[in-house]
């Protein structure tokens, strides 16, 4: 039987936050089992286990959640012990209200759940006003070691999965160009004018999955101490990205203004070839922009580092059966030229 993908993700967290993860829990345990006596340190681990996150942005507002939920589910809970005594049925009426003084004040799901399991945890285990005192001291223990780790050890900076994703875009913006530029001056059959619009419609999920690298990285840096070293390179990569968002929505123009003025005779027209011509610079351009950022996927591979782009080309007119599709050809091509060469 296959795993359900609702339970699986598509990678594995880094080895290292596991073990981060690991340590900040035993940390927890250990430490608060020696300050707080007399109970099992469970409110300490789980702090410390969720407050250790892919980031220290992330890590402290996964302990600003983890410490409100805590105080206010414990508040509850010891409200309603000393007003209701301790029947079993309390433990039900504490989450209920739990959920709705979140849902009254607006509190993210993650609070919210927190606030219920925190009151319940603390009516079934011990409601006196000692005891709930000592579950969000043990809480804090927990949510302060869980930060200090996560900042200790090697605080992660997510800098290596933007470059890979912005490589992976420019790679393939790269060749949808070229793959334009091939398709003009030849015949095309249906299936092949198919296969060219399927293509260059993977640009835009692979625009998206760029720019939510980044911001991923960017996100990394927020109060890290290894910021200094990655920022420039973030930043770069963000100007990169700014820079062929453009340049991927003209291609798809492109690429969608051929399909659906396609005829045989399109080949025929004498500006395909100089408008091809100009594609393949643009797409050479492309890769030597990202060379430059230093994202390429194949450093090895990669062609001249001088800009192919020539100057805007100057065309006889098209016959009246493609001037659409040629002026908008050569509209887009316009466009893409004043972004790699930086005109407004």
């Amino acid at each position: 039987m296959r795993i359900p993908a609702a339970i699986r993700a598509s990678k594995r967290s880094p080895l290292l936050q596991v073990v981060k993860s690991a340590a900040a829990t035993i940390a927890a345990w250990l430490l608060a089992g020696w300050v707080v006596p007399g109970q099992l340190p469970v409110f300490a681990a789980i702090a410390a286990l969720l407050v250790v996150q892919p980031s220290i942005n992330q890590s402290l507002s996964k302990a600003l959640e983890r410490s409100i939920g805590v105080i206010v589910g414990v508040v509850i809970a010891v409200a309603l012990g000393l007003l209701l005594g301790s029947p079993s049925w309390i433990v039900l009426l504490a989450i209920v209200v739990a959920m709705l003084i979140a849902w009254a004040l607006r509190a993210t799901p993650g609070t919210g759940n927190q606030v219920a399991i925190s009151a319940m945890l603390v009516l079934a285990l011990g409601s006196t006003p000692d005891y709930a005192l000592a579950r969000i001291f043990e809480t804090l223990i927990g949510v302060v070691i869980g930060i200090v780790v996560n900042t200790l050890i090697v605080p992660p900076v997510m800098v290596a999965p933007a470059k890979r994703d912005l490589g992976l875009l420019g790679g393939e913006l790269a060749a949808s160009l070229d793959r334009l530029a091939d398709a003009l001056p030849e015949p095309q059959s249906p299936a092949q004018l198919q296969e060219l619009m399927l293509e260059v419609r993977l640009l835009r999920p692979m625009r998206d999955a760029a720019e939510a690298s980044i911001a991923a990285g960017e996100e990394s840096l927020t109060l890290n101490p290894r910021r200094s070293t990655h920022r420039s390179d973030l930043a770069e990569m963000r100007a990169l990205l700014d820079k062929l968002t453009p340049i991927v929505t003209q291609t798809i123009g492109m690429t969608r203004a051929y399909f659906d003025h396609y005829d045989d005779s399109i080949g025929e027209e004498p500006a395909v070839v100089a408008i091809a011509d100009q594609l393949r610079r643009a797409g050479h351009d492309v890769r030597l922009a990202v060379q430059i950022a230093d994202v390429a996927r194949e450093p090895e591979a990669l062609t001249s580092t001088i800009p192919a782009l020539t100057a805007p080309l100057v065309i006889r007119p098209p016959s009246s059966a493609h001037w659409i599709l040629i002026g908008s050809l050569m509209e887009d091509l316009r466009r893409i030229r004043g972004e790699l060469v930086d005109e407004d």
